[in-house]
């Protein structure tokens, strides 16, 4: 019997260990460790940071719904993975031995490279349900203080559709409370232009996104590189092409939300010869470490090359369906290696994307994700809005289920009239 641990139990982590039990059955033992006791469903963070969500709405305990699967579950922090030796270190004292150790563990928040950031110090976030609730009762003073909001992305951020979503929907919740001509708003990030997204563009976002900005009457700073931030006020260098500063900005905000730069857990980042130097894990084709070959990893955790060089560092973003194909990928490879099978699926290297915007919505396909493409499609309208709560609801309840089935190839692509993405 071989024992297989999924660190993480996120939107990843989660699906993995349900598609591993279906897969490997009772001959194997599966078992999830996680920091946190219970799941949440990132997506819906900008949300809760408004006060359209709250934390039951979005969360759950995980060690029940695992259990009913027979799925081993445990509450705690990996702080070192002996690679060589095939055993977890955890926070709490206990070893746990593996056969295959499969990441999925998400980024590490990087606050500290960038004075002054963080919701412990002068910025909000809307990347974990802790960040969104303190986002969320920082928003609630301003309602009553009106004045300049920032909402953007750090450098080396390499997820920047939130960004735009909690902007738009930051803009629609004060509409709705008729108060929006109070507060002045400023998109500050460091893609090289609107809509790059960390993918180059897709399709005319660039300027469909453009026009939304305009139409919504929120100014936007792009190449630019956040390099301090202190209460009330945050300090961005714009730079051009070439990198050269061409203006720098001391903004006054009562209220800053900046997603920050993302780098690798440090347990995993600490490992000789798993990970970059950002502490991301290298994979091949088949989502298998090359130096130590019964790692796998999916995920933002994984290492992506930047589409291309920009001026201010991006990172390339890893869309849900993405994930859930690599969680697959790793599934098959792990069954092949057990059952004397040489592995051999690779996961799509296709992008798809619900970004909610208040009240109406985009939607885009890239295929592949990394330009030239086959197919890139941009779409907006309110049908991704609800598409986008009718997702998250569909999700919340498979997770609890305890389905293996593929949920965004079942669900939106069927959505978006789309049978299947091919590369």
């Amino acid at each position: 019997m071989a024992h297989v641990v999924v660190l993480g139990a996120g939107t990843g982590g989660m699906p993995c260990a349900y598609e591993l039990k279906n897969e490997l059955g009772s001959n194997h033992q599966i078992t999830v460790i996680n920091s946190n006791e219970y799941f949440q469903f990132t997506p819906s963070n900008p949300w809760v940071a408004v006060g359209w969500r709250d934390r039951k709405s979005i969360t759950f305990p995980i060690k029940p719904y695992l259990e009913r699967k027979d799925i081993n579950f445990i509450c705690d922090t990996v702080i070192r993975i002996d690679a060589t030796g095939n055993q977890l270190t955890l926070q709490g004292g206990q070893q746990v031995s593996y056969d295959y150790l499969v990441i999925i563990t998400g980024p590490r928040l990087a606050f500290e490279e960038v004075e002054g950031s963080g919701p412990d110090k002068n910025t909000q976030s809307v990347c974990t349900i802790d960040h969104a609730e303190s986002a969320y009762e920082q928003y609630k003073k301003v309602l009553k203080e009106p004045g300049h909001l920032v909402i953007g992305a750090m450098p080396f951020a390499s997820c920047f559709g939130p960004a735009y979503e909690f902007a738009f929907i930051v803009d629609a919740d004060l509409r709705k409370r008729k108060i929006r001509d109070k507060y002045p708003m400023t998109l500050v990030t460091s893609e090289p232009y609107i809509g790059h997204l960390g993918l180059g563009g897709v399709g005319d976002s660039r300027g469909m996104l453009e026009s939304e900005l305009r139409n919504h009457h929120i100014n936007w700073i792009t190449n630019a590189k956040t390099t301090k931030v202190e209460e009330g006020k945050i300090y961005v260098d714009e730079l051009d092409a070439s990198g050269e500063v061409v203006k720098q900005h001391e903004i006054a905000s009562n209220f800053i939300m900046m997603l920050p730069a993302f780098k690798g857990v440090d347990a995993v980042a600490n490992v000789e010869g798993l990970c970059n130097p950002r502490g991301f894990v290298m994979v091949d084709e088949l989502h298998r470490n090359p130096t130590h070959k019964n790692i796998y990893s999916a995920g933002v955790c994984i290492a992506i090359p930047p589409v291309e060089a920009t001026p201010v560092p991006t990172g390339t973003p890893k869309t849900g369906y993405m994930i859930e194909s690599m969680v697959t990928s790793i599934v098959h490879n792990i069954s092949d290696e057990l059952n004397g099978r040489e592995p051999n699926t690779t996961a799509t290297w296709s992008a798809i994307c619900l970004a909610d915007m208040g009240d109406t919505g985009a939607a885009f396909v890239a295929i592949p994700q990394i330009p030239p493409r086959n197919v890139a499609w941009f779409k907006k309208g309110k049908w991704v809005h609800m598409a986008k709560i009718a997702f998250e609801k569909y999700f919340m309840r498979k997770m609890k289920k305890g389905t293996s089935e593929p949920l965004y190839e079942k669900y939106i692509l069927k959505m978006m009239g789309i049978q299947k993405l091919k590369d």
